[in-house]
């Protein structure tokens, strides 16, 4: 596989950006080799700057679940780009997709658009602690929120640990406030309820984790985070930014029957442009400016052509296309365990919805501490051997991976072919 190309682009990006990236696991640096410089996209395929095609499995990291270049798509969004790329104004736009967000999610009940996952996240637990009037945080470890100063933390060792900042840059006093607990541990999440519950102000967690490997939370567990913010009067934060129309058609609420007081949502609400919710009970939401005390503002929120490519993506996502998909997704999972089991590796494999990704590890992963113990090395060769078969995974042990509306039944069996060489290759 020529990779010129890409090589003289990654060189010429590092004079330029930090790592020669603008996001870091873009680096590849968890899986060694050159990362791959796109060209182009189209349906389930990226083209690198070489010419080499990639099934790619990562889309956007989510966005794009009718595929990449999607025709209709295309067309709206380049007629909203010919009546202006930006407002700074309400419009109708904003009203159609809310309104349909609304309708597909019903606990829904206010919402405001924001230009990241980051934003929504910050915005939600910015108005936790504004309607209680309280200052600490749950979150989980490996759970990632976004990159806001109260959510880069790293829990000490206990039960529960109040959180010390694990980037510099961020302030000892923020972290603080931000108390982290593992993943999946019903004891530790009743403990700290008990030793702190008057002082959260709210709990925030990825009802199904996709950046630690893909983890679903136990349905006892989460079931409890939902009841115990309750009791104690803090709220219950979604974070679906990942898993909004991705672990389900109607995100991993609809999957463990759970209704959030708040929910973040991101990338397929979207389309593929920078464009993020935070939103969940009125009696909440109708507490932000310009109603109420709590600040929230953007300049680009609700910009027209993010409003038109999320509208025109969420209103071809039907329950019946999201099925097909998610059949697509079993058929390769279980092909994938079939040809773990035939070359005698290690490996779980996890999906949820239209989601999946998989540990090269003999026992089950429920939390990040389970994910740290899986062969980090072997993912990365695996992901090598791959890349040069055409196979786009995500490049880190950490991330999860999708599919789309695009991806073919011969898309799929490519994939297996590949993974089955690559396996014999590992551990032939």
């Amino acid at each position: 596989m020529n990779l010129e190309q890409s090589q003289q682009a990654f060189e010429a990006a590092k004079q330029i950006f930090p790592g020669g990236v603008n996001s870091p696991v873009r680096a590849f640096g968890a899986v060694g080799g050159t990362p791959r410089f796109i060209d182009r996209a189209k349906g389930a395929y990226l083209y690198d700057v070489d010419g080499n095609r990639y099934i790619d499995y990562v889309l956007s990291w989510g966005p794009m679940i009718l595929g990449h270049a999607h025709d209709e798509v295309l067309q709206a969004v380049k007629d909203s780009v010919d009546k202006g790329t930006s407002y700074g104004a309400p419009s109708p736009l904003e009203t159609r997709l809310g309104q349909l967000l609304k309708a597909r999610l019903p606990y829904l009940e206010r919402l405001r658009m924001v230009s990241s996952g980051t934003e929504a996240t910050m915005s939600a637990i910015r108005l936790a602690r504004g309607v209680t009037k309280r200052d600490k945080i749950i979150k989980f470890i490996g759970c990632y929120h976004g990159h806001s100063d109260a959510f880069l933390v790293a829990a000490g060792s206990g039960l529960a640990t109040f959180g010390q900042p694990n980037s510099p840059g961020v302030p000892i006093g923020t972290a603080a406030d931000t108390i982290t607990l593992p993943y999946n541990d019903r004891e530790a999440l009743k403990a700290c309820f008990e030793a702190h519950g008057q002082d959260i102000a709210g709990l925030i967690i990825e009802g199904i984790a996709g950046n630690m490997g893909l983890i679903p939370a136990d349905e006892a567990f989460i079931k409890d985070c939902r009841e115990l913010t309750r009791q104690y009067g803090a709220l219950f934060i979604l974070d679906e930014v990942m898993t909004g129309f991705r672990a389900h058609y109607g995100g991993a609420a609809a999957v463990y029957g759970i209704e959030p007081d708040l929910v973040c949502l991101g990338k397929v609400v979207g389309g593929g442009f920078p464009m993020a919710v935070f939103g969940g009970k009125k009696v909440y939401m109708d507490q932000i400016a310009p109603l109420g005390a709590v600040y929230q503002a953007g300049t680009l929120s609700g910009n027209p052509i993010a409003m038109t490519a999320g509208y025109e993506t969420l209103s071809r996502l039907s329950p019946e296309l999201f099925d097909q998909m998610e059949q697509q997704v079993k058929i390769l999972c279980q092909g994938l365990r079939e040809l773990a089991a035939k070359h005698q590796v290690p490996m779980q494999v996890v999906h949820r919805g239209t989601m999946f990704g998989f540990f090269f590890n003999d026992q089950p992963v429920r939390q990040f501490s389970d994910a740290a113990e899986s062969d980090h090395d072997l993912f990365a060769k695996v992901h090598q051997g791959l890349l040069k078969r055409g196979i786009y995974l995500a490049p880190s042990q950490y991330e999860a991976n999708f599919i789309s509306a695009a991806h073919s039944p011969e898309d799929i069996e490519e994939t297996l072919v590949a993974f089955d060489q690559v396996l014999g290759d590992c551990h032939g």
